[in-house]
C-alpha cells in the first residue's frame, strides 16, 4: 500500500488530485468548527454526545453536531435526496429513461438531487430550529431563527458542493470521503476518552484489548466481503476476420459478493434517523415513546437496521447490475458460458448466481453492522457505532485505493490490489 502511494506521488496529475482531496478535508474540518450564531452550545453538547440517535449523526459529522456548527446536519439531506431519487427512478419512466442516457442523463438527475438536497436541508433545519434546539436559542426573534435556518441549510449545501468537487477534481467519491473524514476525525477524541477511562479505572484494560482484537477481526472480515468475488467462466469462439483469427480465448465474469459497497449501510442509517428525528420534533408523549422505541441500539431499531441493509444491498445491486445486458454483450461478441445457450438462459443463470452471492454479502454486511450493538450489552464500552463506522472506513479506503490503482495501471505501475 505504501509503495502504491509512493508511486502515485511521483505522477504529477495524481499528486495534484491527492493534494486537492486533502485540502478539501482541511476545509471540511475548518467548517466543522464554525459555530451557528445565536446558540448556547453548552446546553446541547451533553445531549448530542449521548448514546442516542444523534450520536451517529455526531460521529459522521466529526463532532459538528455536538458543537452545533454550520455542518451540524452533515451530508444526511444529500443522502436522503439520493435515496428518494433512486426510488423514483424505478417507478417514474422519465427518470428511468434519463438514467439510461449516459452522462447527459446523469447530469440532469444530479441537478434534481441538488435541488432535493437544498429542500430537505431547509426542512430539516427548520424542524431542528423550532423543535429540537429551541431551548438553546439565545434570542427568540425572527431574525435569529432565520439566521440559524439559513446557516444550517448553507452548511449542508456547501458540503454537497465540496463532495462534488472532490469527485470531479480529486480522488474517490466525494460524499463518501466526507463521511469517512468525519468518522476518522472523531477517533482521536474517542481514544483520549478511552485512555482516561482506563486511567481512572472506569474501563477494564483486558476488555479494551479484547474489543481491539474484535475490531481487527471485523476489519479483516469486511475486507474479505468487499474483495470476495464469484468468477463465472466465459468461452469465446474463434472468428476469422479477413486474414486474421480472433477469439478462442477463455475468460471470466467477476461477480462481487458485495457489489453495493458501503451504500446500503449509509442508506439504512439515514432512513432510520428520519422517524425518531420527526418524533422528537413533535414533542408529544406518544412521539417521545416512538422515539425511545426506535432509538439507536434498541432491539426494534437493530432488527429494522439489519433488514434495511439487506434490502438496500439487493436494491442497489439490481440498479447497478443488469444480467440481461451482460448476457447480451457476451452473445454479441461471440461468447458463451460452458453448458448454457447464449441469450436468455445465460441471463437467468447469471441472475441466479447474483441473487445467491448478494444474499451472502447482504447478510454478512448486516451482521458486521449490528453485531457490535449486540455485544455492547456484555461490555462497559460504547460499541454501538463500531461496525457501521468500520464498514464505511474500510469500504471507502478500498474504493479510493482502487481508483489510485487504476490510474497507476494506465501508466504501467504495479500496485497492491490484485
Amino acid at each position: 500500500m505504501l509503495e502504491t502511494v509512493r508511486s502515485a506521488w511521483k505522477i504529477t496529475e495524481l499528486r495534484g488530485k491527492i493534494i486537492f482531496t486533502l485540502l478539501m478535508f482541511v476545509v471540511f474540518r475548518l467548517g466543522s468548527h464554525i459555530p451557528v450564531p445565536g446558540i448556547d452550545v453548552a446546553q446541547l453538547q451533553e445531549f448530542f454526545r449521548g448514546d442516542s440517535l444523534f450520536g451517529f449523526l455526531n460521529v459522521i459529522g466529526g463532532g459538528a453536531l455536538s458543537n452545533f456548527t454550520i455542518f451540524a446536519m452533515s451530508i444526511t439531506p444529500y443522502i436522503n435526496a439520493s435515496i428518494i431519487m433512486q426510488l423514483l427512478t424505478v417507478v417514474i419512466p422519465r427518470l428511468e429513461q434519463l438514467s439510461k442516457e449516459g452522462e447527459e442523463g446523469k447530469k440532469v438527475i444530479s441537478k434534481y438531487i441538488r435541488f432535493g438536497t437544498v429542500g430537505l436541508a431547509f426542512l430539516q433545519a427548520t424542524a431542528m430550529t423550532f423543535g429540537l434546539i429551541r431551548g438553546a436559542i439565545i434570542s427568540h426573534t425572527a431574525l435569529s431563527y432565520i439566521t440559524i435556518i439559513m446557516a444550517l441549510t448553507a452548511g449542508t449545501a456547501f458540503l454537497m458542493w465540496l463532495g462534488e468537487q472532490i469527485t470531479e477534481k480529486g480522488i474517490g467519491n466525494g460524499i463518501s470521503l466526507i463521511i469517512f473524514a468525519g468518522i476518522i476525525a472523531s477517533f482521536p477524541g474517542g481514544a483520549a476518552q478511552l485512555i482516561e477511562r482506563i486511567r481512572v479505572g472506569q474501563a477494564n484494560i483486558l476488555a479494551t484489548i479484547a474489543v481491539a482484537i474484535f475490531a481487527l477481526g471485523l476489519i479483516v472480515f469486511i475486507i474479505a466481503i468487499t474483495q470476495g468475488e464469484r468468477r463465472i467462466p466465459v468461452q469465446y469462439s474463434k472468428r476469422v476476420v479477413g486474414r486474421r483469427l480472433y477469439g478462442g480465448q477463455s475468460t471470466h465474469i467477476p461477480l462481487k459478493v458485495n457489489q453495493a459497497g458501503v451504500i446500503p449501510v449509509i442508506f439504512a442509517s439515514s432512513i432510520l434517523m428520519f422517524p425518531p428525528t420527526l418524533a422528537q420534533f413533535v414533542n408529544h408523549p406518544i412521539a417521545v415513546r416512538v422515539a425511545s422505541i426506535l432509538d439507536w441500539g434498541s432491539p426494534l431499531n437493530t432488527i429494522i437496521y439489519f433488514l434495511l441493509i439487506i434490502f438496500f444491498t439487493y436494491f442497489y445491486t439490481a440498479i447497478q447490475f443488469n444480467p440481461v445486458d451482460v448476457a447480451d454483450n457476451i452473445k454479441k461478441y461471440g461468447g458463451f458460458i460452458p453448458g448454457l445457450r447464449p441469450g436468455r438462459p445465460t441471463a437467468e443463470y447469471i441472475e441466479r448466481i447474483v441473487s445467491r452471492i448478494t444474499l451472502a454479502g447482504a447478510v454478512s454486511l448486516a451482521l458486521v453492522a449490528t453485531l457490535p450493538i449486540l455485544l455492547q450489552n456484555f461490555t462497559d464500552m460504547n460499541l454501538i457505532f463500531t461496525g457501521t463506522a468500520l464498514i464505511i472506513i474500510v469500504g471507502v479506503s478500498l474504493e479510493t485505493m482502487k481508483q489510485i490503482e487504476s490510474h497507476l495501471l494506465m501508466r504501467h505501475y504495479q500496485g497492491f490490489i490484485k
